[in-house]
């Protein structure tokens, strides 16, 4: 350095050594990990399945969810591993929580027999409350009615038409009594089918039981093509093969004339039923049968429609085996008989197989409710929709639906404070920062997507009635 203070260059500087400080690599979330961490329970579950008091719950962390029901304000819920860890407090250790558990659960089933009375009590409650109760009623009041009313029909006729057919030897009369006998069963299973088919959905039938009246129809056709058609059949063979000599047929005709009135009153009854649904349906008389929407009393008007051209074909023949003399006209009319029942169980199997295999609704009911779910300004579009009829006018529809993302995050941020977002996105200095800022407004999103598809499907199930 020279005298004056100023530095020679031969003079050593100093190097100042700049380290840059170590980048913290973010951890990435791992979607492979099972993990029950941070999953939400509450007070309910809490005190169900940990045994706790409310008392026990206070102190802990509590967070509010939105309610999955659309109508229902939000919910409180506590993170489990915060409850697991109070049960531990509380219980000392797991065995003795189960324990605990077990006995709780023995008590509860001795006590079910005690509490009937209150049951019945709620089950009328609900009755005259809850829609699905009038829906079972008037489903009860409809096809219930007129299944009952063929049974105590048929099962007369049976009796009447099986004592003449005895005192005759009269094959078709014969034919036309296992063609009661038949129906009497048949209408019987349709009557289980009824009851079970209004039965509350439950865990192993989340969806209910509505498909139990297909089944019980083809059950019913069934019967009556094994049971109605082949002993008719094979009894006018019989009859043509080994012919005998009849009695008078004056007790069969009188039979058949109190039949023919009697099948009739049910025929229109179940007539009378089905034009009332189909009206309320909008749908034609022809359509309606078709389509298999009431199977129950479509089953009953085609067995006493047959029944009623059973009785006409089963006295023709009668009349000719008088006027001729000869019993192979009766016989026929047993052949004729089981041809038409044959023909009557063909429908009814084909047309139940074909809803128990999942059958679409109406194509312009699918399409006007597509196109109210497309025209909704969340939806951009909808792919791979399907639609099943379910029985008792429910349907269950589904579809992949593209949510616009845009718009709901218009609708997002029209719910909260611009001002007080742009203050806290002002203060963001760190990368953990700008990640826990993502993470809360993020999963306010996804709650308020919940709660857009709660209001789209209320709105469906509104505008709609299948």
């Amino acid at each position: 350095m020279s005298s004056d203070g100023k530095k020679t260059p031969s003079d050593p500087s100093p190097v100042v050594k700049v380290i840059p400080k170590p980048k913290k690599d973010r951890i990435k979330l791992d979607v492979t990990v099972a993990t029950t961490e941070r999953n939400f329970l509450t007070i309910v579950r809490a005190m169900n399945e940990y045994l706790l008091k409310p008392s026990d719950l206070n102190d802990l962390r509590r967070f509010q969810r939105r309610s999955p029901y659309e109508s229902e304000p939000p919910i409180s819920v506590f993170l489990r591993r915060d409850v697991e860890a109070r049960a531990l407090q509380v219980w000392g250790s797991w065995d003795n929580l189960q324990k605990e558990l077990r006995k709780r659960k023995l008590l509860e089933e001795s006590y079910r027999e005690s509490v009937l009375s209150v049951k019945k009590i709620l089950k009328e409650y609900k009755r005259q409350t809850d829609p699905e109760a009038k829906l079972r009623e008037s489903i009860l009041r409809t096809s219930g009615r007129v299944v009952v009313s063929a049974i105590l029909i048929n099962t007369a006729n049976f009796i009447f038409k099986a004592f003449a057919c005895v005192f005759t030897g009269s094959h078709s009369l014969f034919a036309e009594a296992i063609h009661s006998l038949s129906d009497t069963l048949n209408q019987a299973i349709l009557y289980i089918g009824i009851r079970k088919s209004i039965q509350r959905p439950n865990e192993l039938h989340p969806y209910g039981y509505h498909s139990a009246r297909y089944i019980a129809s083809l059950i019913s056709g069934v019967g009556i093509f094994c049971v109605g058609s082949g002993l008719s059949v094979y009894h006018g063979v019989h009859g043509l093969m080994h012919p005998e000599s009849m009695e008078p047929l004056y007790w069969a005709y009188l039979i058949l004339g109190g039949s023919l009135l009697s099948e009739g009153g049910t025929l229109m009854i179940a007539f009378n039923a089905i034009r009332s649904g189909a009206k309320t349906a909008g749908m034609t008389f022809r359509e309606y049968v078709t389509s298999g929407k009431d199977p129950t009393i479509n089953v009953v008007l085609l067995e006493d429609a047959a029944a009623v051209l059973g009785v006409l074909i089963a006295g023709t023949c009668m009349g000719l085996t008088s006027y001729y003399n000869t019993p192979y006209y009766d016989a026929i009319g047993s052949l004729l008989v089981g041809g038409l029942l044959g023909a009557v169980a063909s429908f009814i199997v084909y047309s139940n197989s074909a809803a128990l295999v999942g059958r679409s609704i109406n194509p312009d009911v699918l399409a006007q409710v597509n196109r109210k779910l497309e025209s909704d300004v969340m939806i951009r579009a909808i792919h791979d929709v399907k639609a099943t009829d379910l029985g008792n006018d429910i349907v269950r529809y589904k579809a992949e639906v593209d949510i616009d993302g845009r718009q709901l995050t218009r609708h997002y941020l029209d719910t909260i404070d611009l001002e007080k977002l742009l203050e806290e996105m002002q203060k963001i200095q760190t990368i953990e920062e700008v990640e826990n800022l993502m993470l809360k407004h993020g999963e306010n999103i996804v709650e308020l997507i919940g709660a857009e598809i709660n209001r789209i499907e209320q709105e469906l199930k509104v505008g709609f009635s299948f």
